[in-house]
């Protein structure tokens, strides 16, 4: 079997396309043609993203535009379903969870109300699916309102009726050995001889206990996602199904084009899972990086005949696979996917329109989903548009996992101000879990949507005591050779430097509090939120520490800090030193 890969034009927009023939074939009335429309990472992310977002044309050209928002998603899948041909919607992973104010503040279950509309018909779980535990996605799947966390549910809705797609996640397991949701749906297509019979099978990433609060996924077991995949394969084929699809949530980087497909230069943590799959999988849809990809994966191993594909980051791209499948055999035989980029309208803080560029195409967006969106921002308005104070500058993005921004600073010092009565003199950050910028208005005014934005996840402050030696054990898992290479964002006073050219354990070069070095027998008060007290991000000597007080969540401390004065000045850089 030869593949090949070409750039197409898509309807909607300029998109990567990667066509797979089988030998001299070419689809006739004998195969059935299925178009998959492929999301993840969607994030809750139901308006248009705030930001102009940028898009590769090219080697040497990037244009900024407004992309995402539901109604437009709902647009363009329907432009998919214009075409005639059958279509199966599904899901990576990220569907919810680290989403804007106008989601998250009501459980996320508008999303979950948007994909119903829009037609989801599988999703498999991602990381951020547990971020209020395992039994509030439970609730989201059947519906219901059992609370589970501090906020209320079905403030909106009621009853809150539940996803009408099913979730996914074959490699998640309780203690009595049962999936926490089905580790495969099937669907069929067509009737009698005509039918042709497809299976999904979804799952997350190994590492995902790392990523959550431990609580949120205590009692469940992650196993490992290549040997998962394949152990399912067998009974699926069993069952006379013959076309394999994965929807996983782990990915790759890619810096080609959005126009163009291709494996050149790709790499990530899913390559070592690609090339253990059983050759029988047919097409694999992927998330958790945020990237976008086409990538005929035969180019890289001809045993596996199957294109991995990506769409980006909250509905920034809809990825569009076919997969021709022959009726008598159910094989496929020939198979394409693109990317298009879902330009949609965006305003400035000021209310002006967002520049779009007409070689992106034009989407309409689904007016009744737009109806359903605007009734949650309603709902939403309050509180998101409540002044929370000022600011003297721009405190800018959250920046790379190892930068140190005037942001994760910022964070910092308002988490090291609310738990002083704790004994904190310390305060550390995860960069990982600042998830937007900050930029104030003209006058420096700043609003509780606009920090919810930064920090949506809920989390408490915790402070624990630590000996000097553990502060420095737990700094040295910043760098170590475990997971993403990531440095906290210390409060004011505390600095540290770091040398990734010395061996892991030893990269700490120093470390100090208001000048003094760190003593390994002394005994510091040190915060931070409950994700990472409980472990969360590998950093497991964060579990070590003693007499834990827990503090107010980590978002009204930020707010807090920023009503204190009448204009927070922005902290300077410098607390941590990457010596090269």
């Amino acid at each position: 079997m030869r593949f090949t890969l070409l750039a197409a034009l898509s309807a909607l927009s300029l998109g990567a396309c990667a066509t797979v023939p089988q030998a001299d074939r070419s689809p006739t009335a004998a195969t059935h043609t299925l178009r998959i429309v492929g999301l993840n990472d969607f994030h809750g992310n139901l308006q248009p993203i705030p930001r102009q977002f940028g898009v590769r044309l090219s080697e040497t050209e990037t244009v900024t535009v407004p992309v995402g928002g539901a109604a437009w998603l709902a647009g363009a899948v329907e432009t998919v379903r214009a075409k005639g041909d059958d279509v199966l919607v599904i899901s990576a992973g990220d569907l919810i969870g680290a989403s804007p104010l106008v989601s998250s503040i009501f459980l996320d279950e508008p999303s979950i109300g948007a994909m119903n509309r829009i037609g989801l018909d599988f999703n498999a779980v991602g990381n951020h699916e547990f971020d209020n535990g395992w039994q509030e996605l439970r609730r989201l799947q059947d519906g219901g309102c059992a609370k589970f966390t501090l906020r209320e549910p079905c403030r909106v809705e009621q009853p809150f009726e539940g996803a009408d797609f099913s979730f996914l996640a074959a490699n998640v397991v309780t203690d009595e050995g049962r999936t926490l949701f089905p580790a495969y749906g099937t669907k069929t297509f067509g009737q009698g001889e005509d039918a042709v019979s497809v299976a999904i099978i979804g799952l997350t990433l190994e590492d995902t206990p790392n990523l959550v609060t431990p609580s949120g996924v205590a009692g469940l077991h992650f196993r490992d996602e290549a040997a998962t995949i394949n152990s399912l394969v067998p009974q699926i084929r069993e069952r006379g199904i013959e076309t394999i699809i994965v929807a996983i949530h782990q990915g790759l980087y890619s810096n080609l084009p959005y126009s163009e497909g291709g494996c050149e230069g790709i790499s990530g943590p899913l390559l070592d899972i690609l090339s253990q799959l059983d050759p029988a999988i047919d097409y694999v849809h992927s998330g958790h990086t945020h990237n976008q990809y086409v990538c005929d994966y035969a180019t890289i191993d001809p045993t596996r005949h199957f294109i991995v594909t990506s769409g980006g980051y909250g509905g920034s791209y809809l990825t569009e696979a076919v997969l021709e499948i022959d009726r008598r055999t159910g094989d496929v035989v020939a198979s394409s996917a693109s990317n298009t980029v879902i330009q949609s309208e965006g305003k400035d803080r000021d209310g002006r329109p967002l520049p779009t560029d007409p070689r992106l195409g034009t989407i309409v967006p689904d007016a009744k989903i737009a109806d359903y969106v605007a009734r949650y921002v309603a709902a939403a308005s309050d509180a998101a548009n409540r002044p929370v104070g000022k600011l003297a500058g721009q405190a800018g993005k959250p920046g790379p996992a190892t930068e140190e921004t005037k942001l994760g600073n910022l964070i910092a010092d308002g988490q090291l101000a609310a738990t002083r009565s704790a004994g904190a003199v310390i305060a550390l950050m995860n960069n990982t879990g600042i998830r937007a910028d900050l930029t104030p208005a003209e006058d420096g005014s700043v609003t509780f949507g606009d920090i919810y934005a930064v920090q949506p996840f809920g989390n408490a402050l915790v402070t624990k005591t630590f000996t000097g030696a553990q502060l420095i054990a737990l700094l040295e898992q910043q760098v170590d050779d475990d997971g993403v290479v990531q440095t906290f964002s210390p409060s004011k006073g505390f600095a540290f430097a770091y040398d990734m050219t010395r061996p892991a354990g030893n990269r700490i070069v120093s470390a100090s509090l208001d000048g003094t070095p760190i003593a390994p027998q002394a005994r510091y008060r040190v915060t931070m939120n409950s994700f990472l007290a409980a472990g969360g991000d590998t950093f497991t000597v964060f579990k070590d520490g003693a007499d834990a007080v827990t503090g107010p969540v980590d978002l009204d401390a930020f707010e807090a800090y920023l009503v204190a004065v009448p204009v927070r000045e922005l902290p300077s850089l410098g607390r941590v030193t990457a010596i090269d």
